[in-house]
């Protein structure tokens, strides 16, 4: 996404992946490859670049090395670089208190407060992420395991992934062994539809991360009649699971997370002007 203050946004593009903790090389050209295609669709010279101020949220930032890594790298005048959960939280809240969960293939946590943000969570897939889309996958297929084990029932969503894998628990197995958060993401609407459904395993996952998403928000402050925004393709699906009051201050997101890289870079941009920089 590429603008100017005077005019809001010009150009929008979208680009390969991007995760600074697997590949920050990638990250490096995917992220100037969909700049480059945003200045292109905004009809603005390339060149315009190296005069930018630019705020990336980028999944995989951990350190302030890794942040200052992909800084260096790229043209900008001024790039600020953070995780995604600032752009999720602002795009979603914009300057607002209130609460987010942001679930899709991982999970954010998080709340903002007079522009503080505190989190919980969201430390990816293999030690944390709980109530995301891999993490559904995940449990549904540990649960098909226990059945085939005989240490519970069978339900139509246990019968139906061991059907998936050619009814063998060997092909579960081989499948595991190099499973990324994605591929046990593409799992996750089975769950949902099968919770929907009534499905007894189903139901008992959505409402294990339910209970994992509520104590998240209590560790953070949350209150009966909060504002709470539910993103992402899994977390809205978690609003039936969610006790009635946690809902009662529930509203629709304001954009996304490019709406919110765009509004924090366009803040700093506006104070760098105000010193006169």
């Amino acid at each position: 996404m590429i603008g100017r203050l005077s005019t809001g946004v010009l150009g929008k593009a979208e680009g390969g992946p991007a995760n600074a903790t697997s590949d920050a090389a990638l990250t490096i050209t995917s992220v100037l490859n969909t700049v480059q295609a945003a200045a292109k669709t905004a009809q603005l010279s390339p060149d315009v670049l190296s005069g930018a101020v630019a705020h990336l949220g980028l999944a995989g930032v951990m350190t302030e090395e890794d942040a200052a890594g992909i800084s260096n790298a790229l043209p900008f005048a001024d790039a600020t670089v953070t995780d995604d959960r600032p752009t999720a939280i602002v795009g979603a809240l914009g300057d607002q208190n209130g609460f987010l969960l942001a679930i899709g293939t991982g999970t954010i946590v998080a709340s903002s407060r007079g522009g503080e943000f505190a989190y919980v969570g969201g430390w990816g897939f293999q030690v944390s992420d709980q109530s995301s889309g891999a993490w559904l996958g995940h449990s549904a297929l540990r649960r098909t395991m226990l059945c085939h084990d005989g240490l519970g029932a069978h339900s139509d969503l246990t019968r139906s992934l061991l059907t998936h894998f050619n009814n063998d628990p060997n092909k579960i197995v081989a499948f595991a062994a190099n499973a990324t958060p994605g591929d046990y993401g593409t799992l996750a609407p089975n769950v949902v539809d099968a919770a929907r459904a009534g499905d007894l395993w189903g139901r008992a996952i959505m409402s294990e991360g339910a209970d994992y998403i509520m104590q998240a928000l209590t560790t953070l402050g949350f209150r009966s009649g909060d504002a709470l925004c539910l993103t992402g393709g899994v977390g809205p699906h978690y609003a039936p699971y969610l006790p009635s009051e946690a809902l009662q201050g529930r509203l629709s997101s304001r954009g996304d997370s490019l709406d919110g890289a765009f509004q924090l870079a366009a803040k700093h941009a506006a104070n760098l002007q105000r010193a006169g920089r």
